[in-house]
C-alpha cells in the first residue's frame, strides 16, 4: 500500500540531490538533448575519439618512455589550449596524491570547485570519495593519486566529447605511466570507457576486471552517482569494488 508514496519520497531525494549538486558546481540552468530515437541494439559504440585539431602540437607519447615523471608530464601539458575546453577553464586540474601509488582513481573531469581549487575530487563528490578511501579503506588520500580523463572543466558539467577526450588522453597515459598504479579504479562511465577502449553500461561492468596497458582497472559507480542515488545496494558494492581493487594493488 505503501510502496508508491516510498517510490516518490526516492525520487523527491534523488532530484533533491541532483539540485544541490549543480548547484555547487555552478550550474544555473539545464537544457535537455533534443529526443532521439532509442537504437535497437542493448548498447551503441561509439565512434572512435577525434584527433585534435589541425595545427596542435601532437604531446609526447609518455606511455612509450620508459618512465616519465610526473613533472615532465606536467610540464609538457603547460597552459594547454588542445581543445575548446580551455576557453572557459580557471585552473588546468593535473592530479593529486602519491606519486608512487599502489592505487589510482581515474574520473570523468573537473567541475566548479575543481576548478577553482586546482585539485581533482575536492567538491561533494570528492569528500565521499575521501571519506571511501580514508575510512573504508583505512587509507590517507595522499597515498593514492587522483586525475581525471579531462583536465579542464567541461561547461556546465558535460560529459567530455570526443576530441577533448582524444586531445587529453596522451597526458592521462603519462600519468599512469608515470604512477605505474598496481590497480587503477575507473570512476564511472566515461572514465570506464575510455580505459576499457569501449562504450560500457557501467551498471554491467562495475566490479569486473579489465587491463589497460597491462594494469588491472575496476570500473565502478561514480561518487556523484552515489550521491543521487545514495542506496544500501550501491554502497555495498562500490565498497566491495574498492576492497577488490586494493586487495589487487597489494598483491605482490
Amino acid at each position: 500500500m505503501d510502496r508508491p508514496l516510498d517510490d516518490a519520497h526516492a525520487l523527491l531525494r534523488a532530484a533533491r540531490a541532483w539540485i544541490a549538486e549543480f548547484g555547487e558546481e555552478g550550474v544555473t540552468s539545464y537544457e535537455p538533448p533534443p529526443a532521439r530515437a532509442i537504437p535497437a541494439a542493448r548498447e551503441v559504440e561509439r565512434p572512435p575519439p577525434e584527433p585534435p585539431a589541425a595545427g596542435t602540437a601532437a604531446p609526447t607519447a609518455f606511455a612509450d618512455e620508459a618512465r616519465p615523471t610526473l613533472a615532465s608530464v606536467r610540464e609538457t601539458l603547460g597552459e594547454c589550449t588542445r581543445c575548446a575546453l580551455h576557453e572557459g577553464r580557471r585552473r588546468i586540474v593535473f592530479g593529486d596524491g602519491n606519486p608512487d601509488a599502489d592505487l589510482m582513481f581515474v574520473g570523468e573531469g573537473p567541475g566548479e570547485n575543481e576548478d577553482r581549487q586546482g585539485l581533482p575530487f575536492v567538491g561533494r563528490a570528492g569528500e565521499l570519495l575521501t571519506r571511501m578511501i580514508e575510512a573504508g579503506l583505512e587509507l590517507p588520500r595522499s597515498e593514492v593519486y587522483i586525475c581525471n580523463i579531462v583536465k579542464c572543466r567541461p561547461p556546465g558539467n558535460r560529459n567530455p566529447l570526443p576530441p577533448e577526450v582524444a586531445s587529453c588522453r596522451p597526458f592521462l597515459d603519462g600519468q599512469i605511466a608515470a604512477v605505474r598504479p598496481r590497480a587503477i579504479v575507473a570512476l564511472g562511465k566515461p572514465a570506464s570507457s575510455l580505459l576499457l577502449g569501449r562504450d560500457v553500461a557501467i551498471t554491467r561492468e562495475r566490479g569486473t576486471w579489465h587491463t589497460y596497458r597491462g594494469i588491472p582497472v575496476m570500473p565502478t559507480f561514480h561518487p556523484a552517482y552515489l550521491l543521487r542515488q545514495y542506496t544500501t545496494r550501491n554502497r555495498r558494492l562500490v565498497w566491495e569494488d574498492l576492497k577488490a581493487a586494493l586487495a589487487k594493488a597489494r598483491e605482490r
